[in-house]
């Protein structure tokens, strides 16, 4: 690019890929806290545990398999099966003092281990959305193996096929952030976990009524929201893969708003709808509509044309909504709303990207894309759980539920002053 070097690009990608992931490392913090503030407080202590294992399982996991299956030598499946990452030769003859070798670490377009880095959140992300959705009843080092499983494993390979270069990449398939690659493969997994988990004791009631579980603390539950909010900023921006021109600032630019307009549309969107579906404005309702619209844009948060991310936010809020009251249909219990906010949007962010002409996306590719994912994640994530429960249990004893997992797994509360009052079950 005229007017500026090599060396200078190279220096500014590096830079966005170490913030724009420190970014997306904070949604950590945002699923954290919504995921403490959904559950009751007997069980917060348990989710603070979880979520900050699910972040260092994610990193060692990745860094040891999970990158070099989706980015290393990648076939049409899969990727090298090749131990451990690490800087290039070129970097480590820099770093140990040898000028010959900027021109070459420089033609990289960006240091290489800072890339690692930016994948690395993006995997993390994947497995905190299947914590909430199956929280309140599963045990810690059951959960911990899956989530193993699934960032070392799962979720690589998913990426070979589309961000690696794979057989879905060679068709066409197209997923800037990660709809279906990131959110989808959550959702698909979370769905799995809920389905062989099972609902949380009393909650759906022998008359066929749904008992209330409403947030315990609805203000760390919207502070989780802005949290996440904030990091998709990262996570969308970030996926520019570059800020060494300005083609590059102005991408990143339409695809902050973009993804803002989407996220407010979401709200709005699941709000209005919340009144006339659940017969209230449901605070709980338009705080998922924020995360279904952030999801829905994930996929085409570069269009110029930005009255569409309007529509796409506002669409996926709207399923949002009411995919969580289908679930309580079919008697699912996702205690945090993850599979209608992260699978059902990400489904339709994914298949709106044919709206925007200037990608060129194809409608039966994007859902050729969508299934392949669907059922690979689906039905792996199944039968790993099912090995789970058969070897290690994946439920608490009713004992330890009723109890709470604070006290009875961790002899911990989170609110050591509040009297645990026993609630009444209709099992």
């Amino acid at each position: 690019m005229p007017g500026i070097d090599l060396e200078t690009q190279f220096v500014f990608n590096t830079f966005a890929f170490l913030i724009w992931g420190a970014l997306v490392m904070w949604m950590c913090a945002g699923f954290t806290m919504l995921e403490s503030g959904a559950v009751r407080t007997k069980n917060a202590s348990m989710i603070c545990l979880k979520n900050i294992g699910v972040y260092s399982i994610a990193g060692l996991a990745y860094f040891f398999i999970g990158y070099n299956l989706m980015y290393v030598d990648v076939g049409d499946l899969i990727g090298s099966l090749e131990f451990l990452y690490k800087s290039s030769s070129d970097e480590i003859a820099l770093l140990g003092g040898s000028e010959s070798a900027v021109a070459d670490v420089v033609d990289t377009g960006y240091s290489k281990m800072s890339y690692w880095f930016f994948q690395m959140v993006f995997v993390a992300t994947t497995a905190s959305i299947v914590s909430g959705a199956i929280a309140e009843r599963i045990k810690l080092w059951s959960f911990f193996l899956f989530t193993l499983i699934l960032t070392a494993f799962i979720y690589p390979i998913v990426g070979s096929w589309t961000w690696g270069g794979g057989w879905l990449a060679e068709e066409g398939f197209y997923d800037f952030a990660g709809s279906s690659i990131v959110h989808g493969t959550g959702g698909w997994a979370a769905l799995a976990g809920v389905i062989v988990v099972g609902p949380r004791l009393g909650k759906f009631k022998r008359d066929g009524s749904v008992k209330a579980t409403p947030p315990s603390n609805v203000l760390v539950v919207t502070l989780g929201v802005f949290i996440l909010w904030f990091g998709w900023f990262g996570f969308n921006g970030g996926s520019q893969l570059a800020l060494g021109s300005a083609s590059d600032a102005v991408a990143i630019s339409n695809i902050l708003v973009n993804t803002n307009l989407a996220a407010a549309a979401g709200v709005i969107a699941a709000l209005s709808l919340s009144r006339r579906l659940l017969g209230r404005t449901d605070l709980f309702a338009g705080l998922n509509g924020a995360i279904a619209g952030l999801v829905a844009i994930t996929a085409s948060p570069e269009m110029v044309n930005h009255w569409w991310a309007v529509v796409i936010g506002a669409v996926g809020g709207l399923l949002c909504t009411m995919g969580i009251k289908l679930l309580e249909k079919l008697k699912l219990d996702d205690v945090v709303g993850a599979v209608p906010a992260h699978l059902i949007s990400g489904i339709w962010g994914t298949l709106a990207v044919t709206i925007n002409g200037d990608i060129g996306a194809r409608f039966h590719i994007q859902l050729l894309g969508i299934v392949s994912i669907g059922a690979f994640v689906f039905v792996v994530s199944f039968l790993v759980w099912k090995v789970l429960d058969v070897l290690l249990g994946l439920r608490v004893s009713p004992e330890v539920e009723r109890m709470g997992q604070d006290v009875g797994e961790l002899g911990l509360e989170a609110y050591p002053e509040f009297v645990l009052m026993p609630e009444p079950f209709d099992e």
